[in-house]
């Protein structure tokens, strides 16, 4: 049995892309593998991704999503305009007075802290995309592959019922 859809994976990979079973590259031939034996290619991607987080990587992720929100910008000038008020309006002798030193400070500390784990949180974002497009692309390919071998099929049911018609014209002739 096994041997019988080795020798069908490598029919269906010279009948359709063209080419033989061991020059396509390794994703090709899974796809053709998945075709031949009639397996579903669709996979969730997303959780293949979310169960290889760390939880640094969870963390990262969090971070980047609350600092890259409204709540964290809004959050942000309230504690500026909070600062702002307790050292140049209801103190008299701020803990920072004008130019706030302490606060450019705190955010510098901040902005240091938070740009690399943004970057972090973007990179793992952009692993996930390429996971996805690659997915896209085999899930694409199976079914044009699919698609190639039903054409095959309607063509070869077309030539053999025009077959069957000529004979049965040429039969009616004579």
């Amino acid at each position: 049995m096994e041997n019988r859809i080795d020798l069908s994976v490598r029919l269906l990979a010279q009948r359709l892309l063209e080419k033989d079973f061991g020059d396509i590259p390794e994703r090709e031939r899974r796809v053709i593998e998945r075709v031949a034996k009639r397996i579903a290619i669709s996979r969730d991607t997303y959780m293949d991704h979310e169960t290889t987080l760390t939880f640094g990587d969870r963390l990262a992720d969090q971070v980047a999503s609350f600092g890259g929100s409204w709540k964290f910008l809004i959050l942000f000038g309230v504690f500026i305009a909070v600062w702002v008020l307790l050292n140049s309006v209801m103190l008299v002798a701020g803990f920072d007075p004008y130019p706030y030193i302490l606060l450019n400070l705190f955010m510098s500390m901040l902005a240091s802290i938070q740009a690399p784990v943004i970057m972090m949180s973007q990179n793992r974002q952009a692993v996930k995309d390429r996971l996805a497009a690659a997915h896209d692309y085999e899930v694409n390919l199976k079914a044009e592959i699919e698609i190639m071998a039903l054409h095959e099929k309607l063509d070869e049911m077309r030539a053999k019922d025009l077959t069957e018609l000529l004979r049965h014209v040429q039969s009616t002739k004579a």
